[in-house]
């Protein structure tokens, strides 16, 4: 998947609202209900891979663009794609999807890469039950400058974690991996329903964020099971709750 600067939620609306379309008008073309349509479009929910060509046609763009956005760039085989997208798409997007190269710690970075650490959770002592947060001392990914810098990332900034539960499903299951930006962790930096890093009591979370005039709010993707937290100002000092950074790159395995 490409760097996240367009969620799939932002793809669709965006679209939509440039073909002169409302929400029902397109879930008539997409044989779906306008509530699927407000659904995907406000991150609720996503629409099938097998969907994305259908979707793409009403809206006059790219299936590419959908399947970049929903982390299956990374993980579809060419063979797969041609699945859901047919040969003329694959012809055109193929060559990016199979261009893969096989490295390991050993390998050299080019001159356009970059490591980035992961972060971890680290028990202070144990049975105490509270976490630290710090970085792994040997996992890491390569990352190209060149993304990077285009989503506004500085080299030192980019960290990496994972995620563990399932509170972000569907977008992000247990286990995915995640960039995140730790040159935005202030509260002004945070951009409504965008996902962050929160350190919370040196628990590692990745949630949806949004200002309140009287705090902040934490939203999980999977709303029917993680309800919205709601925090006061003098919530996030108690329980100890910080931003880590602002989550630019996500991908994990199907």
């Amino acid at each position: 998947m490409e760097m996240s600067e367009s969620t799939i939620a932002e793809i669709i609306t965006r679209a939509r609202r440039k073909q002169g379309l409302n929400q029902s008008e397109l879930a008539r073309q997409l044989g779906v209900t306008p509530q699927s349509v407000q659904a995907w479009e406000s991150g609720r929910s996503v629409p099938r891979p097998a969907k994305f060509k259908e979707i793409a046609d009403a809206l006059g763009i790219r299936a590419q663009a959908l399947l970049r956005a929903s982390g299956m760039m990374n993980v579809q085989s060419v063979s797969e794609f041609l699945k859901i997208f047919g040969d003329d798409q694959a012809k055109e997007d193929a060559p990016m999807l199979s261009d893969m190269r096989v490295w390991d710690e050993s390998t050299p970075l080019d001159d356009d890469e970059v490591y980035v650490p992961h972060l971890r959770e680290v028990e202070l002592s144990a049975g105490s039950g509270r976490f630290a947060i710090e970085e792994g001392p040997a996992s890491k990914l390569r990352f190209s400058k060149m993304d990077l810098r285009s989503n506004g990332v500085q080299f030192s900034n980019a960290k990496c974690v994972t995620v563990s539960g399932s509170s972000m499903l569907p977008v992000l299951r247990d286990g995915a991996t995640v960039g995140v930006n730790v040159g935005k962790n202030q509260l002004t930096d945070v951009v409504d329903g965008e996902m962050y890093a929160i350190s919370h009591n040196g628990q590692l979370r990745i949630k949806q964020v949004f200002r309140l005039p009287s705090g902040l709010r934490l939203r999980s993707f999977n709303r029917d099971d993680y309800p919205d937290e709601d925090y006061s100002f003098q919530d996030l000092q108690d329980q100890q709750i910080s931003i880590l950074g602002h989550v630019f790159w996500w991908g994990m395995f199907a």
